[in-house]
């Protein structure tokens, strides 16, 4: 394979991985086979993609390149999924008390995308037995913390209330 043969291959692979890892698709209406009526991309396939000045020039379709990598499937196929973000990470502000029946606890989403996230509070006695527990679902923009309320369902334990427990991270819902 010549050397311009080879640079073209690892620009076409290259600008894959772009795309893949930005989002974006190539989705031009060819190949895709999911229905996703095509969309995205960066560039039209009428632009001139050759930064040669002189030599042999040589025109060829961007779509078609494509098809070498994969199963036929053309473009970046199934890339294009919905950004969900990580965990987010939980802190303890407050434990449940007779004065407050729930505990107060602060949701901070690192990621750069909005989320839901599932928190659970354990309650426990001063044995380490949990009495009841709580689950709250919160949404947390991207970069942002949100403080949340976990009631205790049970009103008879709330004097047992000795600890609350939870995990350092909470999943997305």
């Amino acid at each position: 394979m010549t050397s311009r043969g080879k640079t073209l291959r690892l620009t076409a692979v290259s600008t894959l991985v772009v795309l893949a890892l930005t989002g974006f698709s190539t989705g031009r209406g060819h190949g895709g086979g999911s229905g996703d009526g095509g969309g995205g991309g960066c560039s039209s396939s009428s632009q001139n993609h050759d930064s040669s000045s002189g030599g042999s020039h040589r025109d060829y379709d961007d779509d078609d390149d494509y098809d070498d990598y994969g199963s036929g499937s053309g473009g970046s196929g199934g890339t294009e999924a919905s950004m969900s973000p990580d965990a987010a990470m939980v802190t303890l502000v407050d434990c449940a008390s007779e004065e407050t029946p729930y505990a107060t606890v602060e949701v901070a989403n690192t990621d750069t995308v909005d989320g839901t996230f599932s928190v659970t509070v354990a309650f426990k006695d001063a044995a380490g037995e949990e009495l009841d527990s709580g689950t709250e679902e919160v949404f947390v923009p991207a970069g942002g913390t949100t403080p949340v309320r976990i009631p205790v369902n049970d009103a008879e334990s709330v004097p047992l209330i000795e600890e609350c427990a939870l995990d350092s991270y909470a999943p997305a819902a």
